[in-house]
């Protein structure tokens, strides 16, 4: 859990260094897949919904008891979707204050499709940890068994 925090803050911090349109390794991605733009802001979004997942899911373990595990994942992802819509969001609004000087920040490079491709990428990320985490429960379960 702690590693993949880590991982989705070096991923957060390097793209704030660079600014998400200009990371070397979206360069690198765009050169090797061939991709029309940097693109190294999904791998961002991907961690934004793997990470809400993971510690919403461990807040409920800890915090709440309820007794349908269904819901349960239910409301790892719905946390991580509106974690990203929020996010979306609040670009909207940074476009909307000022759209010549918000361009960095937002790293759409002129692609029309960015909110709803981050919020793809987040939706998968979620889906992804929510099935490891069914299939690690599913895994306890059996050895608990034995």
């Amino acid at each position: 859990m702690y590693s993949v925090m880590a991982l989705h803050m070096i991923i957060l911090f390097v793209g704030a260094h660079y600014s998400y349109a200009q990371v070397p390794l979206g360069f690198w991605m765009e050169e090797w897949f061939g991709f029309t733009r940097n693109n190294y802001d999904k791998i961002g979004h991907f961690m934004q919904g793997v990470s809400p997942t993971l510690i919403t899911f461990v807040i409920l373990q800890r915090c709440a008891s309820i007794p349908s595990v269904r819901l349960k994942y239910l409301l790892c992802f719905s946390v991580a979707m509106m974690v990203s819509a929020v996010y979306e969001i609040i670009e909207w609004f940074a476009s909307m204050t000022n759209p010549t000087d918000t361009e960095a920040f937002l790293g759409t490079q002129g692609y029309i499709w960015d909110t709803q491709s981050d919020m793809f990428m987040c939706m998968t990320g979620s889906l992804i940890s929510i099935t490891i985490l069914i299939i690690k429960t599913k895994i306890d379960t059996h050895q608990l068994k034995d």
